[in-house]
């Protein structure tokens, strides 16, 4: 599908405001899908059910905080917001995999098995889009939700990567120098 009214660089916040698509509003919302794609790749890597039935919990997340970011706090729209409740879940699931990690004593490198390190490259790019989000709310009003979310997510993220690579019995490189 295609309606050519971006092909001068323009696109439409959730709304009607249009702004230029290197906007940092539009960084935000388009890192956080690039996120969700990344995760997509990781849920069709995972054959771990469990694994798989949270990650399509966190896309769906996903796509509130990506329509979220994409809608102006004073817009009309009446849009699903990141809640607070939405963080607190992702704590709890960060902390029940903890639980069942040995305590980390050094960094280390991103890796693992393929699930793994799929999980590694959504843990990053998940700070991206937080950093993003934090660049676009110097100019724009953002919901404040977002970025302990963002943040809780990488935790759950880097939680997850260690316990999937415990699962399949790949061994945790610490980094060295």
């Amino acid at each position: 599908m295609y309606t050519r009214k971006g092909d001068g660089g323009e696109t439409s916040l959730f709304g009607s405001r249009r702004v230029m698509k290197d906007d940092p509003r539009v960084e935000a919302y388009g890192t956080i899908d690039e996120l969700n794609s990344v995760i997509g790749a990781v849920i069709a890597a995972s054959r771990n059910r469990r694994v798989v039935a949270q990650l399509k919990d966190v896309q769906r997340l996903l796509f509130v905080a990506g329509g979220d970011a994409a809608t102006e706090l004073s817009s009309p729209q009446k849009v699903p917001r990141i809640a607070d409740s939405d963080t607190l879940a992702l704590e709890k699931m960060a902390d029940d995999l903890a639980e069942k990690l040995p305590t980390l004593k050094s960094f280390i490198l991103p890796g693992g098995g393929q699930t793994g390190a799929l999980i590694h490259l959504a843990r990053s790019v998940c700070r991206r889009a937080e950093r993003r989000v934090v660049s676009a709310s110097r100019t724009e009003e953002l919901n404040p939700a977002l970025l302990p979310f963002l943040n809780r997510l990488s935790s759950y993220l880097f939680n997850l990567s260690r316990w999937v690579n415990k699962l399949e019995g790949k061994k945790e490189e610490v980094w060295t120098r």
